[in-house]
């Protein structure tokens, strides 16, 4: 009769599965969870709006859009996800085609994505500013232009339906 080693290779499998999994060094969706929430900017013809949904399944979803004098100016679905060692950022622009980011820095308190082969942006990022502000910003270059946007959002109480 030959030994059998499924037993002890599995009790091996199921004890040291969470040290590999903790050994991972690309950076985690759990450090961005301050992303959660609502935010707005504000200012006197335009209002830009974004809502991301807290992770689940190693997701985020989230969508923004743009208000101005003649109603919705435009709008992105966007997801956050864990791909292995890899967070990642999707973008679905209302027009254009989609485009991935990969996080290249992501801490409890700021996140920077990028992807250089993208036109513009190539780099999107987002830096909480105390409890109540996130500072997100698009940059890169555009017609060998160097180019940064930056939306000074607010955190606000998420809109309910009455």
């Amino acid at each position: 009769m030959r030994p059998s080693f499924a037993g002890p290779i599995a009790v091996l499998a199921a004890v040291c599965a969470p040290a590999i999994a903790s050994a991972q060094t690309g950076p985690r969706i759990a450090a961005v969870s301050w992303l959660t929430g609502c935010l707005e900017l504000r200012s006197a013809n335009r209002l830009v709006e974004e809502q991301r949904m807290s992770e689940r399944g190693g997701t985020m979803l989230g969508m923004g859009r743009t208000i101005g004098e003649r109603g919705l100016a435009d709008y992105e679905l966007t997801l956050i996800k864990q791909e292995g060692d890899r967070l990642l950022y999707e973008a679905h622009p209302h027009g254009q085609p989609t485009a991935t980011f990969t996080a290249r820095v992501a801490t409890t308190d700021s996140v920077v994505f990028e992807a250089p082969e993208h036109d513009f942006p190539q780099r999107v990022g987002y830096r909480r500013v105390g409890s109540d502000s996130v500072l997100a910003w698009v940059e890169g270059t555009m017609k060998g232009k160097t180019r940064r946007i930056e939306f000074p959002y607010r955190r606000v109480q998420c809109a309910t339906t009455p």
